[in-house]
């Protein structure tokens, strides 16, 4: 008998959490969780909108409940907010209950993939690239801690990402996982990102 899939993917705002976890799910057709679009239905209310009502503190604790949940489940790819593995509850948690994945992103690739996203309530500052680099020497060790897997995802493709993903840990892919073709249509050439 198979071991259910669980994956835990962590790693800073603009690693590709939410994008490589989607398309990882649908490879492996197991649900597809993400912690902070959960927390946002749950409260109805946006992650910005959270943290100036609540501050971070109240946002970690709503986090902290939600992933204790959700990593409960029987099979599941769970993105986590870059922020999660701060928690020690966390760590633990994820770390016994499923394989942590940390997709690494470099400062400058994550400063590329977030420059317009007005969402990101820790980057409302006048020097993102200095917040990012000193979240990232904060986070990475706690990283690098928790997770079975690192995987570079700078100038990569989702696919490539999640090839690597299903090669490095051994899981079978369900045939016609993943992106949906039309029967007869050949698949457009994609250029390498």
């Amino acid at each position: 008998m198979n071991t259910p899939v669980k994956l835990v993917l962590v790693g800073p705002m603009g690693a590709g959490k939410s994008t490589v976890g989607r398309r990882l799910a649908q490879c492996l057709t197991v649900p597809f969780m993400d912690s902070d679009r959960e927390i946002e239905e749950r409260t109805g209310a946006d992650i910005p909108l959270i943290f100036e009502l609540e501050g971070e503190a109240g946002f970690r604790a709503r986090e902290r409940a939600v992933i204790e949940e959700l990593t409960g489940r029987d099979a599941y790819v769970l993105a986590t907010g870059g922020g999660a593995i701060l928690d020690a509850d966390n760590r633990r948690v994820m770390t016994e209950r499923a394989r942590v994945i940390y997709l690494h992103a470099s400062v400058a690739q994550q400063l590329a993939r977030t420059a317009r996203d007005q969402s990101r309530p820790l980057l409302r500052t006048d020097n993102p690239r200095a917040r990012l680099q000193q979240l990232m020497d904060t986070r990475d060790p706690l990283y690098r801690e928790a997770a079975m897997l690192v995987v570079e995802t700078d100038g990569r493709s989702v696919h490539g990402v999640v090839q690597e993903i299903v090669r490095r840990l051994k899981l079978t892919p369900v045939a016609g996982g993943g992106r949906r073709r039309s029967p007869g249509r050949r698949p457009r050439a994609r250029s390498p990102r």
